[in-house]
């Protein structure tokens, strides 16, 4: 072929400034782009082979090079594929199709994202002169009576190409780095780099400094393989040693046999794994090694709880595996590591475009090579067929919990404290996992057995069943339409300790109540609320059910109510005070403090939004209640001797009593109690 200089095919003095702005965010990504053309190369030379209309070689072993020169500063990519002719380096390499910077801008970048370029346009090579000065090409096609081929450029538009001298079909790509990029020659650094997109690529990659020393190792003979290299023949003597036989008498014994070993040239070993895991049918792997992949890939030797199989050809190709963690909610922050890749070419962490919110929490990977990708391959064009995949990704989810409920209750409740956050946050942020999930969350109940909403509520329709059976089979109002149906109460605990009263007030009563403490309960259980008509989760303390209390007339506590109300509030000097009194079946609790679910709920909402010194009256909510057990002695006493010098005392004791029984007391008002109960124990000594 005849020498050629020319210029590059583009309307601009210099298009490799607006590649290095534009095009990729991250330099290290030339390797994933060279590293993925070489791999493209030699999967397109495989199929060829395949329909007949090329013959590999018997011996041929497809592998990408990375050889790293940091002396001479060049980096060295090399494939065995399917190489280049002239024809083709004219037309991939050379005529880059744009017809400005400026159109070139104004046509392909994102226009939901100013600093994105969309689109698919074999640009990979060009991400190399983001971090070289120079760039050389030596190819050879595997097409009969091609001449093999030399291009380099220095990063403007101009070239040289001429007759290389490459003699193995394949393409070699030399890149000689800018002062700045030295960092990329480095033998730690690239495989840092190539790990970490090229783990998975499927084929063999191999890294190592160019004209470094060799490396040896020793095998035994029957290990040799064709492809090693034999330097030496070592012969290990027989070794003995001294020792006392059962007679008592010392004898010389063979410990290790003579044995022949052989010296050959380290063998390469690849960087990646060219066949993963999310590659395999579900039915072909082990436990052992899902775990195995887990603590490979994520770096955690905690053991997942476990893992959803991602296998789909049909509407879309999507593969991966999808684990759930054990997480220590008390130490750690639950955040999780979704890695999303592209025909096995890693992509990036938590798309969120591709990956629900809420599955963030998990650590998985998926690989999708129908995804919609930028020209860096790094963001998502806008496309509703993200949104399928991100639907498909959901429901699979949901239905692996939905059907281990089903079929293995037991395992699911094992693991249900661990991955409930997960279940509960994804309610909150999908509602169609919300609508698949309703029947499958489960809530812990006061003797830690678990329960589905169905269960809690169950027991109290079969009580109005059973009481309205003899008279008919639906409640109807005056007018004979269908009356709404009663409301289904859920008591629940937010603190065990903190409401361990309240607890043993409802085991005594034959009252159940279900555990939820974590800090995301309360959102989610108001959203429960919304999705199931007449349910309502009340906290354990907001009020006292009937089962609590003795049966009264209202006629009977009126005086008594009015004589407390009137002396406590004028004890804790606090107009505002609401007392209720209550005869209690339990007649050793004294006081108790009460607070509506609605006010308790906006005074968390205030909380949120740091209104914490807004007046609850103002939004309508009754706020606290103490509420005083007329079957208790204390109480007694404070009615028949409300005039006596210790009633005050008994007073703010009796209240800050009832809420610490409720929340922990502020602390001046904790070191008044402290106080108060010293005197008190003073006049009890006298």
């Amino acid at each position: 072929m005849a020498a050629k200089h020319g210029s590059l095919s583009i309307n601009s003095d210099n298009i490799f400034p607006i590649i290095k702005k534009w095009l990729y965010s991250d330099h290290d990504i030339f390797y994933r782009e060279l590293i993925s053309n070489a791999c493209d190369a030699i999967t397109k030379l495989k199929k060829l082979d395949i329909v007949g209309e090329y013959s590999l070689p018997e011996d041929f072993e497809a592998k990408v090079q990375v050889l790293l020169n940091p002396e001479e500063k060049t980096i060295k990519i090399i494939d065995n594929g399917l190489g280049l002719t002239e024809e083709e380096v004219e037309e991939y390499i050379n005529q880059i199709a744009f017809s400005g910077a400026t159109d070139f801008l104004e046509k392909y970048k994102d226009k939901a994202n100013e600093d994105q370029i969309i689109g698919h346009f074999g640009l990979g090579f060009y991400s190399a002169f983001m971090v070289a000065d120079e760039v050389h090409i030596d190819s050879l096609s595997y097409k009969e009576g091609a001449t093999p081929v030399h291009w380099e450029c220095d990063g403007g538009t101009e070239f040289d190409m001429k007759e290389g001298s490459r003699t193995k079909v394949g393409t070699e790509i030399t890149l000689f780095l800018n002062e700045d990029c030295l960092e990329f020659a480095n033998e730690y650094r690239a495989k840092e780099v190539i790990e970490k997109y090229c783990s998975f690529m499927p084929t063999a990659i191999y890294v190592s400094k160019e004209n470094a020393e060799p490396e040896y190792e020793t095998i035994l003979p029957e290990e040799k393989t064709d492809k090693d290299t034999v330097v030496e023949t070592i012969i290990e003597e027989a070794k003995t040693e001294e020792r006392e036989n059962e007679n008592g008498e010392k004898e010389i014994v063979e410990i290790s046999p003579k044995q022949e070993k052989l010296k050959i040239l380290k063998r390469p070993v690849s960087i990646n794994d060219t066949n993963p895991l999310w590659n395999k049918h579900p039915n072909e792997c082990s436990e052992e090694e899902y775990k195995e992949f887990y603590r490979k890939v994520f770096r955690d030797f905690k053991e997942p709880l476990f893992w959803i199989h991602l296998n789909m050809d049909y509407p879309f190709n999507l593969k991966g595996i999808l684990y759930f963690p054990k997480i220590n909610t008390e130490y750690e922050s639950i955040e999780g590591t979704i890695k999303l890749y592209n025909n096995q070419v890693f992509i990036a962490d938590n798309i969120k475009e591709v990956i629900p919110e809420f599955l963030m929490l998990l650590k998985g990977v998926i690989d999708c090579p129908d995804l919609p990708l930028n020209v860096s391959r790094s963001a998502l064009q806008n496309d509703g067929f993200v949104k399928k995949i991100s639907d498909y990704i959901t429901k699979k989810v949901a239905d692996k919990l939905a059907g281990m409920c089903k079929t293995e209750k037991e395992t699911y409740e094992k693991y249900w404290d661990d991955i409930s956050p997960f279940i509960k946050f994804g309610c909150l942020k999908d509602d169609k996992f919300c609508e698949k999930m309703n029947d499958y969350i489960l809530f812990k109940n006061l003797d830690d057995k678990y329960l589905t909403m169905g269960e809690l509520i169950k027991p109290n329709e079969d009580a109005e069943a059973e009481e309205n059976s003899d008279t008919q089979a639906e409640v109807v109002d005056e007018n004979g339409e269908e009356a709404a149906k009663e409301e289904q109460k859920i008591y629940y605990v937010s603190d065990r300790q903190q409401q361990s009263q309240y607890i043993n007030m409802f085991k005594e009563a034959g009252m159940d109540a279900v555990i939820l403490e974590h800090n995301i309960d309360q959102p989610f259980v108001q959203q429960l609320e919304g999705k199931n008509e007449n349910v309502r989760f009340l906290r354990i303390d907001a009020d006292l059910t009937e089962n609590l209390k003795e049966e009264t007339k209202e006629e009977e506590l009126k005086d008594i109510t009015e004589n407390l109300t009137d002396t406590f509030k004028k004890a804790l000097n606090n107009d505002k005070l609401e007392v209720k009194v209550e005869k209690l079946k339990n007649a050793s609790i004294s006081s108790m403090l009460t607070m509506s679910e609605d006010s308790r709920r906006m005074q968390d909402m205030m909380k949120m939004y740091s209104m914490q010194g807004m007046d609850m009256s103002m939004f309508g909510g009754a706020g606290e209640t103490l509420v005083l057990n007329a079957n208790n002695d204390l109480v007694k006493y404070i009615v028949e001797n409300k005039e006596s010098q210790h009633v005050p005392m008994m007073c703010e004791q009796l209240y800050d009593l009832a809420v610490i029984a409720n929340k922990p007391l502020a602390p001046e008002k904790m070191t008044k109690f402290i106080a108060r109960s010293n005197e008190i124990m003073m006049l009890l000594a006298k």
